[in-house]
């Protein structure tokens, strides 16, 4: 299906994302985030329901001046410490900051969260097509929409939903700023599972993809 998820992605649509049976074994709405519309929120609070996040590849946060959240706390007493999250204790937590687009009013609106997304991926572009970037004038912090920096090694340094969506688009040759959301079970307050997940998918004519194969054609494409 990575093929066929690639399409989708190129195309502006949702895939499912779901990521690995060992590590969060969680589902994630996955989008291009230049193609995200106040619709595309709506779909994802509603049949999601976690964080709306967007991820950006490493060298654009870097380019952007984006830092890692944990690295900005490190001082505080609530930082978060080496080995405090349970299905990744190699790494640290891949948040940045959580910023609104200075057009918004309140920027949790799905119109402004839509716009802050947009724009996000517009200075992605131009920072990696080697344009100068005042990410600092167009965005406000503390936002509502939560930044994600990617390792700078990818998959090879870090297996998460962060670095599978940027891997992804880099595969599929688009802006490497993705949208996620993952999605939760209602009934049980847990992550939706995986079977769940591919039903909706395919209720939604969707693709659904996991990381073994995200992992395995990136493998295999850096390998040739």
């Amino acid at each position: 299906m990575i093929d066929e998820a690639l399409v989708a992605l190129r195309e502006g649509k949702f895939i499912l994302l779901y990521d690995f049976d060992d590590r969060e074994r969680e589902t994630d709405f996955t989008i291009r985030s230049d193609a995200v519309t106040p619709r595309h929120i709506v779909q994802m609070r509603r049949d999601g329901g976690g964080l709306i996040c967007t991820a950006v590849h490493p060298v654009a946060a870097q380019r952007l001046g984006l830092p890692f959240a944990s690295d900005v706390l490190r001082a505080m007493v609530a930082a978060e410490r080496e080995g405090d999250i349970p299905y990744d204790r190699k790494n640290h937590s891949s948040f940045s900051i959580w910023v609104n687009h200075r057009g918004t009013f309140t920027g949790i609106t799905d119109r402004d969260r839509a716009l802050t997304i947009t724009a996000i991926a517009d200075h992605v572009k131009k920072s990696l097509n080697g344009g100068g970037s005042n990410f600092h004038e167009v965005f406000r912090t503390p936002g509502h929409c939560a930044l994600l920096r990617a390792a700078d090694a990818l998959l090879d340094q870090r297996r998460g939903q962060t670095e599978l969506s940027v891997a992804l688009a880099e595969m599929a040759g688009i802006t490497p700023a993705i949208t996620v959301c993952e999605m939760l079970d209602d009934k049980n307050g847990l992550a939706l599972s995986k079977e769940d997940a591919q039903r909706y998918a395919k209720k939604h004519g969707l693709v659904f993809i996991e990381g073994n194969e995200v992992l395995e054609r990136w493998e295999a494409l850096r390998s040739s």
